[in-house]
């Protein structure tokens, strides 16, 4: 079966990270939280868009029209 060498090594980096806490969900999570608060990590934020409205067409046969 071929490998995707990406995942691969994604899978084996996690598993890296995972076992500096003994595979510990909780412990993982409190050094996520503690690397997001760490100074120099910029969040990104987006400007919010405001939603645009995409009239359906009423075509023959489409969903939207009633059957006679």
């Amino acid at each position: 079966m071929w490998k995707d060498p990406i995942v691969t090594e994604t899978r084996q980096l996690r598993e890296q990270y995972a076992s500096q806490f003994a595979h510990n969900a909780d412990a993982i999570f409190q050094d996520i939280l503690r690397r997001q608060s760490m100074p120099g990590k910029n969040l990104v934020s987006f400007q919010s868009r405001k939603p645009v409205l995409v009239p359906i067409a009423t075509q023959p046969g489409s969903q939207g029209e009633m059957e006679r």
